[in-house]
């Protein structure tokens, strides 16, 4: 028996008591008559004492050689510490040793082995099996476990059915690039991993199974960022018989019981907007909702008053920034600076101060007067002590822009606090979006979300203005989860793939088994995915995911860990019929 209790179990109850523990070595004290060492494991930390008064000199010398995360075992009595630590549960006991037995020495760790740690994100990543060791990424993989856990029992309690699809799939046209893999036995074929179990979860409806899920890995070759890695986890679920309601209640269900359970918060109905409604007002489908600062469009209160910049402009916006009518020339001059870099891409902006004495200072006050910026703080809603920025130009690119400077001022402000959650259903997506690129319509979603039936009828005349069936689950300002009802008929599937540029051949030859498979009896079905990681992170009160994949990549898409990936051999290449062509 290598341990009797773990290292984070020991109470005061417990002194007197012989105990066995083992674990890693977090630090020691020597002060040559008495050694002190922190003894850690997953549960927590518990403090040894070596006391040459009353241990072995040879127990003593061995405690001596320890160094920073050795793993060792030790067996001792359980005694009350004079100086108590009232920050770690065991912090009123202490182990005075009286066996010592070193399991495996180990070289000065690369960083710090603390909650605070001197190790760089990379240096870290490289030894992530180091980092894991600390309680930010420890306490973070258990909180994704419990999660995890919560998301089981609550579908399970549903009826959901938890079913495995397969990995090594077809690959098809629509959506991210995938990731290939050769297939030896099939020369010149190739299987592509799952962006997500879609097609599969859709013909389990046709199969009866009425209710699926799956937590399931799936993978999408593109550019990452914080939020985003190129193999990541999804709740995946699909109901049968059910319209658009039905999915909501559910799954607002699975999110409430999520923060009752994880953090004790009640939330009794989550408002919803429909995707219109969320870029009017926010500039963004995925809008955080925890704080103001709605838009205010201003066309009709800030053009013909012969200031050409708006009189030009198909959209006149702006924000009411709370109590900021205090912020100097250089701190609005560093917020045009800001919103005029190439990733936003203003090419100006115009303020506003809303005096608390109530008047008005503008940029443009050659132009307009008091009672003129009197209409611009009613449209957004400025009261006395706020600053109300404003952005101009085409109307798509310049809410775009303006959301960005939302988010960034909330940041500042500190108004997106981690500990409060907003979730918001977003509904009524558009159909179909218009790709410069190629010269043709994309689905928004996927293929086959299935169209508002009252907007039918614009698919041949006016396709970029039906609505689809869709919905996204957004919390505080992210995206964790969107679906939509399915086309079920091979008719409405086949007139999809038409708007979308593909031939009945092509159709065919990419989903053929899925339409062939929806003239046996489809029933009308619909689902959802959650993206477990970043649900899991913005519930841990985090914006990156990183800390709470056990083994993530960076931002180039490489495990620095394991050195992935990596090139292979000649032999693995011929046994596959591959030959490579790389362009420097």
């Amino acid at each position: 028996m290598y341990r009797s209790h773990n290292c984070g179990e020991l109470r005061l109850t417990d002194t007197d008591k012989e105990v066995t523990l083992a674990g890693w070595v977090q630090k020691s004290r020597d002060k040559g008559f008495m050694i002190w060492v922190d003894l850690r494991d997953r549960y927590g930390i518990t403090q040894l004492i070596f006391d040459e008064a009353r241990t072995d000199e040879t127990i003593m010398q061995q405690a001596r050689s320890l160094g920073r995360e050795f793993v060792i075992q030790i067996k001792g009595t359980v005694i009350e510490r004079e100086s108590k630590n009232i920050n770690i549960p065991t912090g009123e006991v202490e182990v005075l040793v009286n066996e010592l037995m070193i399991l495996n020495e180990a070289q000065l760790p690369p960083f710090t082995i603390e909650d605070e740690t001197d190790g760089g994100e990379d240096l870290r990543m490289k030894y992530r099996y180091l980092d894991i060791r600390r309680n930010p990424v420890k306490n973070s993989l258990l909180f994704r476990h419990k999660v995890t856990q919560e998301v089981r029992n609550y579908l399970s309690n549903m009826d959901f059915c938890e079913v495995e699809t397969p990995y090594l799939i077809k690959s098809t046209p629509e959506g991210a690039r995938d990731f290939v893999v050769p297939s030896r036995m099939n020369p010149g074929q190739f299987y592509a991993l799952p962006q997500s179990p879609q097609t599969f979860k859709q013909l389990l409806m046709v199969g009866g199974l009425d209710k699926y899920f799956q937590i399931v890995k799936c993978f999408r070759d593109e550019d990452l960022r914080a939020d985003r890695q190129p193999e990541f986890t999804q709740i995946d679920c699909e109901m049968a018989f059910i319209e658009q309601e039905d999915i909501l209640n559910v799954f607002e269900g699975l999110t409430r019981h999520l923060l009752k359970t994880t953090h004790d918060i009640d939330i009794a109905q989550f408002p919803r907007m429909t995707y219109d409604e969320a870029m009017q007002r926010y500039g963004n489908d995925k809008p955080d909702i925890r704080f103001g600062m709605e838009f205010g469009e201003l066309n009709a209160v800030a053009q013909h008053k012969e200031f050409a910049v708006f009189n030009n402009a198909e959209l006149v916006v702006g924000i009411a920034v709370p109590e900021a009518a205090s912020y100097t020339r250089k701190q609005i001059d560093t917020l045009i600076d800001w919103v005029k870099r190439p990733q936003v891409g203003a090419s100006g902006m115009v303020y506003c101060k809303c005096e608390v004495d109530g008047t008005f200072k503008s940029s443009v006050d050659k132009f307009y007067d008091q009672a003129d910026l009197a209409k611009w703080a009613e449209v957004t809603g400025a009261k006395a002590g706020d600053l109300i920025l404003v952005l101009s130009g085409p109307a798509n690119k310049t809410r775009t822009q303006l959301s960005a400077l939302r988010m960034e001022l909330a940041n500042r402000l500190g108004l997106r606090k981690p500990d409060e959650f907003a979730p918001l259903w977003v509904t009524d997506f558009p159909l179909l979006e218009w790709d410069e690129e190629t010269g043709r319509y994309h689905a928004m979603h996927h293929p086959f979300t299935s169209p508002k039936k009252e907007d039918m009828h614009l698919l041949d005349t006016d396709p970029g203005k039906v609505r689809a069936n869709a919905y996204d689950l957004v919390l505080n300002g992210n995206e964790i989860g969107g679906g939509s009802i399915r086309i079920h008929d091979k008719e409405t599937q086949a007139l999809m793939f038409k708007h979308l540029g593909f031939t009945l051949e092509q159709a065919q030859e990419q989903f053929g088994f899925l339409l062939n498979a929806f003239q046996y009896g489809a029933p009308p079905h619909g689902g959802l995915a959650f993206g477990l990681d970043r649900l899991v992170a913005i519930l841990g009160g985090q914006e990156t995911i990183r800390d709470f994949i056990a083994f993530p990549k960076n931002n180039a898409g490489r495990d620095v860990m394991i050195d992935a990936p990596a090139a292979i051999d000649n032999v693995q290449l011929n046994e596959l019929s591959l030959a490579l062509n790389i362009k420097g």
